[in-house]
């Protein structure tokens, strides 16, 4: 019988990851499919990994070739597919159990010609967040679209999050040519042909990444890659040649911000041998690139563009590595004249006979913005402090200048008394750029259902500039922690409308209050906000409600929930973690859900069986999650005092416990080791402060690792394996913890679920 869905899975040099990434493919709950392996000449055991699937599941089969490249690898597999719909797959990768079927259902429904879902990247040491790429074009569910009528899609550049119609494939006989980076011009050119397409916001596909933060795949600073690179613009630039002007634009704009960064940070490492070739390169690409579209791309950007058009490969090369660095975020000062000598001195020699104008070094009022971020919200004396930094991008903050911050509720406005304090600014400098703001119990008294932001307000010198309060950062900030006003009202801290940090009042909240454990069940008692209520379980990624049996005493409710039932309606919705995380909603006889509050203590409640753990915890809002998901070691607690940081937590067992920093571009870290203790209650790791300070600025420019640095907790089993340490929920809303260490700053964060320190 033939498959209505043949997946075709490439792969070259992946034995590490190809069982895992098949084990996905199989788990699918679309179970109609074919999966065509073509091993592309692997110079490791991937082929025999791939043989060993295809001889334990039939609907697999093995294709074998001479190393020719990934796009006629995935050429000779669509050759081979059978399927009326086709989806790709790259070796290294996962694919989510639910993702085949929520777009093969989606296509049936709507007859499009293919339907696209989102996409999330993971490591091992960051853990799984969203793809900021495939953000935008699948922000929201559309049927029956076209990239004329939404142009965000030209960011869809790739092919493995969507499953195409095969008899679309076919009329337009789509091939790809043999270079990296082949998968954009197919793409594209699909999304031009095709009379409609779908996208949904489920996430359907799993990238990996590097351990350091880059994907494997993506080997940004090689020529050759380079060369694919252009070549594959090239080829985009082409197709969008005669489009409509929105779709043009908007290619060129991407083009600019990804394809020829790459290029101006490739100047940082190039070999000097090289360095003609790549300015040929990046010449190649931007003269073809629209003038008006680099006319409005970012002053740093049309400083390089200057550069490179000049041949300045000395200006080039300092400006990539001030970049790489990360000098520029939030806009770098160094685009005017330099202050110190921490940034980069423009005045280079031969700038006189440089094609660079000065128009370029000068800022606009325009450019002066004003930045704002959230580090830290705590609850203090029943008051709830907001700690953050407020400062005008490519300016100095001089201890004259001024800050004001109000709460804004509805149409009032209710000023703030601000502790001024100094931090780290944008530009990595210690500087008055931090506050404090305490809003008192009266005060929140005030705040009502509807969010209430911070209004601030910064003078310096003669410039005065206003915003609202936003960006949120890892910790408390993203995971803050609300609190009871009184016996009926919730204060909950969050994101509001555009990232503003907000607050909000909850009256009344359907609410958990305690959670007990017997040998088989959790016991969950709460208070709902009606009569009759009902209490469902739901599963947010897929779909499906369970309700839940209650023992009512009026309002006040008892649910029981077997633990055996939770693990053995495990799915996992995260095919990297194995996670299925549920949620609960309360119904009341209108059938109006609401969701259920976590106001039972500041512990997550967890139970193991046989490998797989169910735990009871709180979501970033601070609503009720119910997890299930492998034993993993998780960090509850961490403190520090006499130049040690201590970190304890449950599910140790006889791992051995690390710091572990990765070098940029690799896989390769050094690890340094902590004192472990265990005891009845769990696991401490110890670590002197002074291990994890890098060498001295004196000794960057031979040791990679030195300069700033980030470390992450890892657990170590006896027979090798590693993982991160997870971050408990409520130690996240307890961190960051801030650390002074002579001349350096230290803080510990949550990240995407794992434990960190970042060193500046």
């Amino acid at each position: 019988m033939t498959p209505r869905l043949s997946v075709v899975v490439p792969f070259y040099g992946v034995g590490e990851y190809l069982g895992d990434c098949l084990e996905s493919i199989a788990r699918q709950s679309w179970t109609d499919f074919e999966a065509i392996l073509v091993d592309d000449g692997s110079p490791d055991d991937s082929a025999v990994v791939a043989k060993a699937f295809c001889d334990t599941d039939p609907r697999f089969r093995l294709i074998q070739q001479d190393n020719a490249g990934p796009g006629p690898a995935r050429d000779r597999g669509i050759q081979e597919a059978q399927g009326e719909y086709l989806a790709f797959v790259d070796g290294d990768d996962l694919v989510s159990r639910y993702g085949f079927a929520a777009l093969v259902r989606t296509l049936d429904r709507t007859g499009s010609d293919f339907a696209g879902g989102n996409a999330r990247r993971f490591n091992n040491s960051f853990g799984v967040r969203p793809s900021w790429l495939h953000k935008q074009p699948f922000a929201r569910v559309r049927h029956a679209t076209h990239v004329t009528e939404f142009p965000d899609l030209v960011l869809d550049r790739m092919l493995w999050n969507k499953v195409y119609r095969r008899s679309f494939w076919t009329e337009y006989g789509y091939t790809f040519p043999p270079i990296r980076y082949e998968d954009y011009p197919v793409a594209l050119k699909a999304h031009l042909d095709a009379v409609t397409v779908d996208t949904i916001t489920q996430a359907v596909y799993y990238w990996r990444e590097r351990e350091s933060g880059e994907s494997i795949t993506q080997q940004k600073f090689q020529l050759g890659n380079i060369r694919d690179r252009v070549t594959s613009a090239g080829m985009v630039i082409d197709l969008v040649e005669d489009s409509v002007p929105v779709v043009r634009r908007r290619v060129h704009a991407h083009l600019a911000q990804i394809d020829v960064l790459t290029l101006m940070s490739a100047f940082g490492t190039v070999p000097a041998d090289q360095e003609q070739n790549l300015v040929d390169l990046s010449r190649e690409l931007l003269d073809r690139l629209d003038e008006e579209v680099l006319a409005k791309t970012h002053r740093y950007d049309r400083i390089q563009h200057a550069a490179l058009r000049s041949g300045d490969v000395d200006l080039l090369r300092r400006l990539a590595v001030f970049r790489n660095s990360g000098g520029l975020r939030g806009g770098a000062r160094a685009v005017s004249r330099p202050r110190r000598s921490r940034q980069l001195d423009y005045n280079y020699p031969g700038r006189g006979e440089s094609v660079v104008p000065d128009s370029l070094y000068r800022l606009r009022e325009q450019d002066l913005t004003l930045a704002t971020s959230v580090r830290a919200v705590a609850w203090v004396d029943g008051g709830l402090s907001v700690k953050g930094t407020a400062e005008i991008r490519h300016l100095a903050t001089k201890r004259s200048s001024n800050v004001e911050i109000a709460l804004e509720v509805g149409d009032l406005s209710y000023p703030l008394p601000v502790r001024r304090y100094e931090t780290l600014d944008l530009h990595g400098e210690t500087t008055l750029v931090g506050f404090e703001v305490v809003v008192n119990r009266e005060l929140l008294a005030k705040c009502t259902g509807a969010p209430a932001h911070f209004a601030v307000q910064m003078r310096s010198g003669r410039r005065e500039r206003k915003g609202m309060l936003g960006g949120q950062g890892p910790g408390s900030p993203g995971w803050p922690p609300g609190a009871w006003l009184d016996e009926t009202s919730w204060i909950q801290p969050g994101p509001g409308k555009a990232g503003w940090f907000s607050l909000r009042r909850l009256t009344d909240p359907c609410r958990l209050t305690s959670v007990e454990q017997t040998a088989d069940e959790l016991v969950l008692r709460g208070h709902a906000s009606f009569d009759e209520p009902s209490l469902v379980l739901s599963r947010p990624i897929v779909g499906g409600d369970e309700e839940i049996p209650l023992e009512l005493d009026g309002r006040d409710f008892t649910a029981r929930l077997p633990i055996q039932h939770i693990l053995d309606a495990a799915n996992p919705d995260d095919p990297f973690g194995q996670r299925t995380t549920r949620v609960f909603r309360m119904r009341g006889l209108e059938q109006v859900p609401r969701v259920l509050l976590w106001t039972a203590g500041d512990t997550a409640v967890s139970r193991t069986v046989n490998g797989r753990v169910v735990t009871l915890t709180r979501s970033t809002g601070g609503y009720v999650n119910l997890h299930e998901s492998p034993i993993r070691t998780t960090a509850t607690y961490a403190s520090t005092s006499d130049n040690q940081l201590v970190v304890r937590g449950t599910d140790g067992r006889d791992v051995t416990f690390s710091w572990r920093r990765y070098l940029a571009e690799s896989d390769d870290h050094l690890d340094v080791p902590c004192r472990r203790t265990g005891s009845a209650d769990g696991w401490s790791a110890e670590v002197d402060v002074d291990a994890l300070i890098p060498v001295t600025a004196v000794k960057q420019s031979v040791d990679p690792l030195a300069g700033l640095a980030d470390w992450i907790l890892f657990a170590t089993s006896p027979d090798g394996e590693a993982h991160a340490v997870q971050c408990e929920p409520f130690l996240c809303s307890r961190l960051p913890l801030a650390i002074t260490h002579g001349a350096h700053a230290l803080a510990v964060r949550p990240h995407a679920g794992t434990l960190h320190v970042e060193v500046r």
